[in-house]
């Protein structure tokens, strides 16, 4: 008897490199071997995205947009094939699905689409077969078949998504933070944690700079009243909700 439907998402310094696609491995085993069915979002490995606007600038400095969003959308892709061979590897079923393999159904805004609707049976169907199911964050496709990215912070809206779709019992968005602050604690070291901080606040922090979470996901959560569990990836603690 399974306990419930947890999603994972995983930044892009948390999956940079191999040893931290291991450690985000370890993260992903811990929630399959408490019985729960295991769903990860992930973004593009590093500096990927930055790189592949860099080459696209070589190219052009007025790309055109759809095809922006094509070349954008490969990082991720990247990301989810090597974790679901490194959980094969480790013996633990899994199986990767880009955006439009789920499909997260987008509107037509190239560069900064909004889901409008996920289909869940692929995914609920490989949860029955108990495997661990790998996203790619951040982007989708719409109905005439074109792929789009969300724009930034998509792989967290792509977490959030989810989670409302699934139901999901957990949603954890794991950074290189260990949860949300008053101040950047890097630039002040007194700066104090959150144990659990409000939608309408932490959306008001997102648009004043800070950077933990991006306005459009925290207002998706608030929509579909899905609490959000920031946590570190390189930290044990129990990081800061979002509710």
């Amino acid at each position: 008897m399974y306990m419930g439907i947890v999603v994972q998402k995983f930044g892009g310094t948390s999956v940079a490199d191999k040893d931290k696609l291991l450690n985000v491995c370890n993260h992903i085993i811990k929630e399959y071997n408490s019985n729960n069915k295991v769903v990860v979002v992930v973004s593009a490995q590093g500096k990927t995205t930055d790189m592949l606007v860099q080459e696209e600038k070589e190219i052009s400095e007025n790309p055109d947009k759809r095809e922006h969003d094509v070349l954008l959308s490969t990082g991720e892709q990247i990301t989810i094939s090597k974790l679901a061979m490194y959980l094969k590897k480790l013996g633990y079923d899994a199986i990767s699905y880009t955006g439009w393999q789920v499909p997260i159904i987008t509107d037509n805004i190239y560069g900064n689409a909004n889901i409008i609707d996920i289909n869940t049976d692929n995914i609920l169907k490989q949860l029955e077969n108990d495997k661990i199911v790998v996203v790619a964050g951040f982007q989708g496709i719409t109905k005439l078949g074109d792929i789009t990215t969300l724009g930034r912070g998509g792989s967290d809206t792509t977490a959030v998504a989810l989670a409302a779709y699934l139901k999901a019992d957990k949603l954890y968005i794991y950074t290189d933070v260990d949860g949300v602050y008053t101040e950047d604690p890097n630039i002040n070291p007194k700066a104090m944690k959150y144990n659990t901080i409000s939608y309408d606040k932490m959306i008001e922090m997102a648009k004043n700079g800070a950077k933990v979470l991006h306005t459009k996901c925290v207002e998706m959560a608030k929509k579909y009243n899905v609490p959000i569990i920031v946590k570190s990836t390189f930290v044990e603690n129990d990081g800061t909700i979002v509710k």
